[in-house]
């Protein structure tokens, strides 16, 4: 079997004889009058007429007078079928090729076709080509579907994956699909789609170590975002009272199923909504995103069988808790805490805190939960920016649980200056002490609060959501998740003047 380099070799001795013949291998200029599936599918409607085509060449057969090409746009794919006579001849200042050109195409270059469109002797839906044009010649082979089958390959390499792999390549149609479709609900309920900054002095919003990044021209540090949440709430302090934003935060943590450090998600905050308010819309949210997205609301993930149309639960954290683990989240001491992790055979690190020991419990719990669930009245010592609730010691605060994740987090939205103050000392000498994924003093934030904000709810979720009910991890899950870099050897082969 020929190397990559001798298959690349023939194919550049093929590009020169294009170029010798006049041949301009990529033309700038293309034409199509139809998508490929416009005519398979409506064959009736075309029989006869002259139409012009496009699309990469998936196979080439030829038969003494007679060649046959496969070509595929991104709708379907159509036959070619070229005889002796009725194709055109070279034209080389129109990159036209002819028969006596067949021998230097090859699988994986682009063609543009115009002919008749008629149905070959075996019945198949065919386009009689009269010209046809070369659009890009392809210099590698353009492997097939069962030998790209290396994780590691189709995920460096996921141009090809989404040409070989059908399925990889609707999946992406699917996640537009979800975007699109939280878009439009978002829009049909009045929220104003306002972009907020990636870049933050001081970043906020969620418990995650963040990347740092410096700026040459304020010569200052910056934080790239780890959530949207602290610049949308401003603006609801600067009287809009619908506002979201869709776009990546980062957050500098391991990889994992469920979790990238780079990730598209999405935060909406509204005025003069409580919780209640905010759990009733994204119920009906849900809904309308998943059927706007797969079609159904009845999926199977993970194990779990998950119905979406069903009535969901609703579970209160510390009776959760007590009933597990029998301990008391507002009435425990980190030793007890240590205690029921090492139990269940949890880490305990070094500095382990109460509030994040109860969370390892709850993330233990959640892993076996099928749901549509909700769970409610979290303790306010884990929901730093959320407000208190009537009790004084839980947080009006509401995560939906599904397939054993949590999949999206919603607030009644703390608005106190000083007690919002107090949550951020707190949340700092948990900094000082060494959890770097504590939350940052925002004080420009606090001053807002102190202008005032009404009354709010918030509401954040991220493409795991999609992930999740794709049934992919997570970088299965997106086109191209960051990986360690490496060159093969053969690409150093292939460029030996080039330094990589």
């Amino acid at each position: 079997m020929a190397t990559l380099k001798e298959l690349r070799s023939e194919r550049l001795r093929k590009l020169e004889e294009l170029k010798k013949l006049g041949v301009d291998p990529y033309p700038a200029s293309s034409f199509r009058d139809h998508d490929i599936a416009q005519i398979t599918d409506n064959f009736n409607d075309f029989k006869g007429k002259t139409v012009t085509l496009a699309g990469r060449v998936t196979s080439i057969r030829k038969f003494g007078k007679l060649a046959f090409i496969v070509i595929s746009d991104f709708s379907g794919q159509i036959q070619l079928f070229l005889k002796t006579g009725d194709v055109a001849k070279l034209n080389a200042s129109k990159s036209q090729l002819g028969l006596e050109q067949l021998p230097l195409l090859d699988i994986g270059d682009f063609l543009e076709a115009t002919g008749e469109i008629i149905k070959t002797q075996t019945g198949e839906i065919s386009l009689g080509v009269k010209t046809m044009r070369l659009l890009t010649k392809s210099l590698r082979p353009m492997p097939g579907r069962d030998g790209f089958t290396n994780k590691e390959e189709r995920l460096r390499r996921r141009y090809i994956d989404m040409n070989v792999n059908k399925d990889v390549q609707e999946r992406f149609i699917r996640r537009s699909k979800f975007w699109q479709a939280t878009r439009d609900f978002l829009n049909q309920h009045g929220f104003i789609e306002i972009n907020v900054p990636v870049l933050e002095h001081t970043t906020g919003g969620a418990d995650a170590t963040p990347f740092v990044t410096h700026m040459d021209a304020l010569n200052q540090d910056f934080f790239l975002r780890i959530s949207h949440e602290l610049p949308l709430k401003r603006l609801i302090g600067g009287g809009y009272e619908r506002v979201y934003d869709i776009g990546p935060r980062f957050r500098n943590e391991n990889y994992s199923d469920e979790h990238l450090p780079e990730h598209v998600a999405m935060e909406w905050y509204a005025a003069y909504w409580d919780w209640h308010q905010g759990m009733e819309f994204m119920e009906a949210m849900y809904k309308y995103v998943l059927q706007q997205t797969f079609g159904t609301l009845k999926f199977k993930v993970r194990g779990f069988d998950v119905d979406m149309s069903k009535k969901w639960q609703v579970w209160d954290y510390a009776d959760v808790i007590k009933k597990h683990y029998n301990i008391d989240v507002y009435n425990t001491t980190l030793q007890e805490v240590k205690k029921e992790l090492k139990a269940n055979k949890l880490e305990v690190e070094d500095s382990e805190n109460l509030s994040r020991g109860i969370d390892k419990l709850w993330k233990h719990l959640r892993a076996t939960v099928a749901g549509p669930v909700w769970l409610v009245n979290e303790p306010k010592f884990l929901s730093p920016l959320s407000k208190t609730a009537a009790d004084g010691k839980s947080a009006e605060r509401f995560h939906p649980i599904m397939a054993g994740s949590e999949l999206g987090n919603g607030f009644s939205e703390l608005n106190d200056p000083v007690d919002q103050l107090d949550r951020f000392k707190q949340q700092q000498k948990m900094r000082d002490a060494g959890d770097s994924e504590a939350m940052m003093l925002d004080i420009d934030f606090v001053e807002m609060l102190e202008y005032g904000m009404p009354p709010a709810c918030g509401w954040g979720w991220s493409e795991r959501v999609f992930w999740t009910f794709e049934g992919v991890t997570a970088r299965e899950g997106v086109p191209f998740p960051q990986l360690r870099r490496e060159i093969d050897t053969t690409t150093k082969e292939l460029y030996p003047d080039v330094k990589l």
